[in-house]
């Protein structure tokens, strides 16, 4: 048996969008089960995200604490953002993340993992790049506002972080997803057995 996830689509008999926000929105679909009853399912509709972990040649990984409202706490996180623009390629996007968050650019870049974050009630798609041989970005840095001008940054080696998530003292879904498949590929083929940077994503179609 081949252990790969697939596409299929359950017939909807009926669907609202009772709420519409800034940059997502709430959806109620009624979904025809395989026996034939219809069960009712509220899910978030989100554009889609990409990360960084963004490694330093001395094994650092530069990450940001920022408050998060909805969990009430002030989480350690890798730099992240929205997939503003329908059709827009993730490596680019992460790009401007970089940019935008620590003002750093990287030469070497790939895909680390994607993942569903909560597909039991939303539809978001994460792409999380590994970018590597850093240098600071050219330019003044991106004028940030609202949480994000009281985030702060660091660069702590990638086995401490680890060691914060298995504690339980690190709980951001990118941050943990990251790192933990960071070093699994550092103990199995390698960086270089990574898929390029511009490899296919079927949840979030983009032009190359």
């Amino acid at each position: 048996m081949t252990i790969k996830d697939t596409p299929e689509e359950w017939h909807v008999a009926a669907t609202a969008t009772p709420f519409r926000g800034n940059k997502t929105s709430v959806r109620t679909d009624d979904v025809v089960m395989p026996d034939g009853t219809v069960a009712r399912r509220d899910y978030q509709v989100h554009p889609g995200s990409v990360a960084v972990l963004a490694l330093d040649d001395t094994g650092r990984v530069l990450v940001l604490r920022q408050y998060r409202h909805p969990v009430r706490q002030r989480l350690w996180e890798i730099p992240a953002g929205l997939l503003d623009v329908p059709g827009e390629n993730p490596l680019h996007a992460a790009q401007r993340e970089l940019y935008e968050e620590v003002h750093v650019k990287a030469e070497d870049w790939r895909v680390l993992v994607d993942v569903y974050t909560t597909p039991g009630g939303c539809d978001e798609a994460v792409r999380i790049f590994l970018a590597r041989d850093l240098s600071e970005a050219e330019g003044e840095r991106f004028e940030v506002s609202e949480e994000e001008a009281d985030m702060e940054l660091a660069r702590v080696p990638l086995d401490e972080l680890v060691r914060g998530v298995l504690a339980g003292d690190l709980h951001n879904n990118c941050l943990v997803v990251g790192l933990l498949s960071a070093t699994a590929v550092l103990a199995g083929d390698g960086f270089d057995s990574l898929r390029p940077a511009e490899a296919p994503w079927p949840a979030r179609p983009f032009e190359a």
